[in-house]
This record gives structure tokens, C-alpha cells and sequence, in this order.
């Protein structure tokens, strides 16, 4: 018997007044994942997640944690670990405030785990006078002391520095580590989720728009850079993604299904943050003028 998936929506819709914030959502999470989950502002990211922690009620689909309703059966949430776009805490609260109530409130509670995140944290320092940085390690710290089996996190690397931004990362990466759990980063920027991730879901408009294994999806996908001409079949293409014109050079990008030999294309790999943005792009990109004189790339 296979287990529930950690996340998963079916025709999944929130809607805010007279605007959906998210719609038409159906996604699977696998077990064990790093899952990024990417898109442009307002692509409906921090909706899921709120709808994945019951915080608020979709007006359309469903959704399931750990094979379970969030919102009809809350109990599940002790095995989610959630830390909300810039890390809100009790600032009032000093570290080891934060830390005894955590304690008192998770059953599963692995004080050991948070003090090797919180290395060098002074205890008695009040939350509202820690860095961007520090707040972010206590809100991961009270997140994965509860040994989750699922970790969701909204844009955690707003606000933070380079440094920090790597720090936090590496700490997550060794925390999810030890307690095997599914992640999904939630962020904008790809360059923070790129290097960690192995599972993508992208999201544009309230819906998806790509989802799938990483090391797949930059597999089957190619860049072809030819003269400009009418497109018919092209051996080897299943699908065409997005088409760019420069004066006389035309660049696809493709779903492809088999070796591309024509040697009027030239033939190259796509990057993860090339692949996004493209799918993030309008069908066709207008002309551009004066035409480049080298070879076109995705810019988004």
C-alpha cells in the first residue's frame, strides 16, 4: 500500500472577492521532495501554502496533506512545519521564550535538533531585536524541531542578505536531512531554489503551468536557434513552447522526443531559470529590432 502523497490538490481554488487568487490548481507532491515552487508575484504561491495549513478555506477543489483535510482534520498540522513569509514571531518574546513555548505546544518536540540550529542565538535576546537573518533561523529552528515530515516555506529568503540566504539554506538542507522530510520553497527568485531543488512546480495566474521532476524536465526540453522561416514539423520536436524572433534569427524552446538532426538548428541544453521564464512568457515575443547579432537567449 503506497502512502498519501504530502501534498496534493484537485481542481484547487481560492477566490478573493471579485479576484482567484489561485484556480484550477491540481498538483502531487512526491515524498521526500525538494520541491520548488516558483511563479512571478501574485502566481498564487502564498495561497497554496495558506490553503495547505488550513489558515484559510478553498472556494473550489480540494486539497490534501499527508492524506488528510487540513482545515476538517487540523490535527495533521503537527506533522507540518511552516514558516509564513517573513518569519512572523512573538517579538516580545525572547529566544528562550520562543523556544519553551514551541516545547510545550509539539508532542514530537526535539529540543536537540533547534539548539544545533540556534548555535551562537543568546537565549535571553528579544525576538524583535534579531537580525533578518537570526529571526529566520529561529523560525526554521521552531519549524523543524517539530520533526515535520512536511516543511513549507513562503519566500524565506526575502529580506535576507547573500550570506544569510546561504546560511539559512545550508541549515535547512542539513535539518530536512535528519528528520527526512518533504520540503516546498515557496519564492520568485529561482537562483534561491534552483541549486537545492529536484521537483518544480510553477505557478502563473492562479494555476500551473509546469510541474515535474528537475533533472526530467530539463531532459526532454531543447533550445533551437536557426534562421528565421515558416515552422512546419521539425523530426524530433513533440511540442513547441515558446517561439523568438531577433531580425533574421528564430529560437524555440521545445518539448523534444527524440534526437533533432537537421543541421539547420543549432541544438543546445536549457537551464532550469531558462526554462521558467520562458514558460512565464507570453506564447510568442514580439520582434525585436535592431536585430542581435548573437545568439538568443531566454530572458524572460
Amino acid at each position: 500500500m503506497t502512502s498519501a502523497a504530502p501534498l496534493d490538490a484537485r481542481g484547487l481554488g481560492k477566490r478573493f472577492r471579485r479576484e482567484w487568487g489561485l484556480r484550477d490548481c491540481t498538483l502531487s507532491i512526491p515524498e521526500g521532495a525538494i520541491v520548488g515552487l516558483a511563479g512571478p508575484n501574485a502566481a498564487g504561491k502564498s495561497t497554496l501554502l495558506a490553503l495547505a495549513t488550513g489558515l484559510i478555506a478553498p472556494s473550489e477543489g480540494t486539497i490534501s496533506v499527508l492524506g488528510r483535510d487540513p482545515l476538517r482534520d487540523p490535527s495533521v498540522l503537527a506533522e507540518v512545519g511552516y514558516v509564513a513569509q517573513g518569519a512572523p514571531l512573538y517579538r516580545s518574546f525572547s529566544v528562550a521564550d520562543a523556544i519553551e513555548y514551541a516545547r510545550r505546544t509539539n508532542q514530537r518536540w526535539d529540543g536537540d535538533l533547534a539548539a544545533e540550529l540556534l548555535n551562537g542565538l543568546q537565549p535571553r535576546t528579544r525576538v524583535g531585536s534579531l537580525s533578518a537573518g537570526d529571526r529566520a533561523r529561529l523560525a526554521l529552528a521552531l519549524a523543524l524541531g517539530k520533526r515535520p515530515r512536511l516543511v513549507l516555506l513562503d519566500e524565506p529568503f526575502a529580506g535576507l542578505d547573500p550570506l544569510a540566504g546561504r546560511e539559512f539554506l545550508q541549515l535547512l538542507m542539513d535539518g530536512v536531512a535528519e528528520i527526512e522530510a518533504t520540503v516546498v520553497i515557496a519564492s520568485h527568485v529561482i537562483a534561491d531554489i534552483e541549486r537545492v531543488c529536484d521537483h518544480i512546480v510553477l505557478l502563473t495566474g492562479g494555476g500551473v503551468r509546469l510541474q515535474g521532476n528537475v533533472e526530467e524536465l530539463l531532459e526532454s526540453h531543447r533550445i533551437l536557434m536557426g534562421p528565421r522561416r515558416p515552422i512546419g514539423t521539425i523530426r524530433g520536436v513533440r511540442t513547441i513552447v515558446r517561439e523568438r524572433y531577433a531580425g533574421r534569427q528564430l529560437t524555440l524552446l521545445v518539448v523534444a522526443d527524440g534526437p533533432i538532426a537537421d543541421p539547420s538548428w543549432t541544438v543546445e541544453n536549457v537551464g532550469l531559470e531558462e526554462l521558467l521564464l520562458a514558460y512565464m512568457t507570453p506564447e510568442r515575443l514580439p520582434v525585436q529590432s535592431p536585430p542581435e547579432k548573437v545568439p538568443l537567449r531566454w530572458h524572460g
